[in-house]
């Protein structure tokens, strides 16, 4: 199948240098395989189940979004262990250290991968608990 993107000219000449530096055939190799990776993470997100710990990293522009940010933070506030938070210019770089149920992680992640003014938005879970059936 084919498909168009639009994406900034920069980002794509840093794509382009990365998958021919790792020595793979061609873009549409290099895209397969983020694509693939970017699905995983998802699923990885998706699949925890109980009470897991977790670190959600992310990167944003100050301004445009530290009350909503603040707002979401007092709302998790029984998930969220504790933050540390450094500011770079413009943009601020954000590690959350979260502990509780899967499904408000889940919910915690995607409600700041909704805003946009974060850049990424990294996940790594560190304990899953299973629960009984």
């Amino acid at each position: 199948m084919r498909t168009s993107l639009n994406i900034p000219e920069e980002m794509l000449a840093e794509f382009d240098r990365t998958w021919q530096a790792e020595g793979l055939d061609s873009r549409s190799r290099a895209l397969r395989e983020a694509i693939q990776e970017y699905v995983e993470s998802h699923h990885r997100l998706e699949q925890a189940r109980g009470t897991v710990a977790a670190t959600v990293v992310f990167d944003y522009v100050h301004e445009e979004i530290i009350e909503d940010l603040h707002e979401i933070q007092h709302e998790f506030q029984a998930e969220i262990d504790t933050t540390c938070h450094v500011h770079h210019g413009e943009w601020c770089l954000e590690a959350v250290f979260c502990h509780g149920p899967a499904e408000e992680i889940r919910d915690l992640v995607y409600r700041l991968k909704d805003f946009d003014a974060v850049g990424r938005v990294r996940v790594t879970l560190l304990r899953a608990e299973q629960q009984s059936h």
